[in-house]
């Protein structure tokens, strides 16, 4: 096994997701960056009935990856979740362009 291969770092949204997740959330992914993830995975599978909360939350995730120089990546997002981003234009940000 190659010493030089990391995990990436985790992230977990359940539902419900509030208006007063994303801060929260994005001081974690802010966290992790400090310690030197460089890749950070959003396991987004328990987000049962996603709603706009979710998505405003998964945008501030994005933005704040961005800024701190890592990577975000969704992880076994619901058929419902792929279709609330398409619908909100945020599908392709969030890496999940034909993806299906």
């Amino acid at each position: 096994m190659d010493g030089d291969v990391t995990d990436p770092a985790v992230l977990r949204l359940a539902s419900p997701v509030s208006p007063a997740d994303g801060p929260r959330l994005c001081a974690e992914l802010t966290r992790l960056a400090a310690t030197g993830a460089v890749e950070v995975v959003c396991d987004v599978s328990a987000l049962d009935i996603p709603q706009l909360a979710a998505v405003d939350a998964l945008s501030r995730l994005r933005l704040t990856a961005r800024r701190t120089g890592c990577r975000l990546r969704l992880r076994h997002p619901t058929p419902q979740l792929r279709a609330l981003l398409e619908l909100t234009g945020l599908a392709e940000a969030l890496g999940l362009e034909g993806t299906l």
